[in-house]
């Protein structure tokens, strides 16, 4: 038997957050509006909240990254983005899905669950990312071109094909890349004589970054979220 606010906490809802849901009469144990905090649940109680059945084996969680901070589960010199959830989720085992560098923000997917972590990241599946990124300069049809067919590193690695979309600003475009070489964004552009100025992920395996999460905030990802990231991945 576990409280209903540990029982929400555990699937990704803040304390606070979790207690005026349930006080707000938006939580429901086995059908029935469950209005205090400290009710029991036992781990067959079916828990819905606005009508949305909760994962309550893995955490999944979508963070809106800030600058800033590093993607790790710990850190001896720099804040982690751990340091951004409350203290039950970090009990709780869960670890960033891939990284992003301290300087880029947006989408970053966190969960315990690692088989799904291990499909998403695998060099074999080659899962779609697409970023947002501002350059120094302008971007053309040519870069379009130069990326969809694959550019050669300055150390010789060879990116796999990249797709460009022009976003009508000349130094901003949305670009997909499907593999996660080492600074990968920053040394593809670079190569083609425009540095990168601002990167922001804004989506990944076709789970987009939700608008309305401010930078540093988290929630939890929807039953229809998880299933788009398992498909048949696991």
């Amino acid at each position: 038997m576990e409280r209903l606010d540990k029982v929400l906490s555990g699937a990704g809802y803040g304390r606070k957050e979790a207690r005026a849901l349930i006080a707000q009469g938006r939580v429901t144990v086995n059908g029935a509006a469950a209005l205090r905090p400290e009710t029991r649940c036992e781990a067959r109680d079916a828990v819905a909240v606005d009508g949305a059945a909760l994962e309550r084996g893995h955490v999944y969680l979508m963070l809106h990254k800030p600058a800033g901070v590093v993607s790790a589960t710990q850190d001896a010199r720099e804040r982690t983005v751990l340091d951004l959830l409350d203290d039950d989720l970090r009990r709780r085992g869960v670890f960033p899905v891939g990284r992003l560098d301290k300087d880029v923000t947006g989408l970053l997917l966190l969960t315990d669950d690692g088989a799904l972590a291990h499909a998403l990241l695998s060099p074999r599946r080659h899962v779609d990312k697409v970023y947002r990124v501002r350059v120094d300069g302008v971007l053309t049809q040519a870069d379009r071109a130069a990326l969809a067919a694959g550019l050669t590193l300055g150390d010789g690695q060879v990116c796999l094909p990249a797709g460009l979309e022009l976003t009508g600003e000349p130094d901003t475009g949305l670009l997909t890349v499907r593999e996660g070489k080492y600074h990968q964004i920053k040394r593809m552009m670079a190569s083609l004589g425009k540095p990168v100025v601002a990167l922001e992920r804004v989506a990944m395996a076709g789970l987009t970054l939700d608008e309305t999460l401010a930078p540093g905030r988290w929630r939890p990802l929807t039953g229809e979220e998880v299933a788009l990231l398992r498909g048949e991945r696991i």
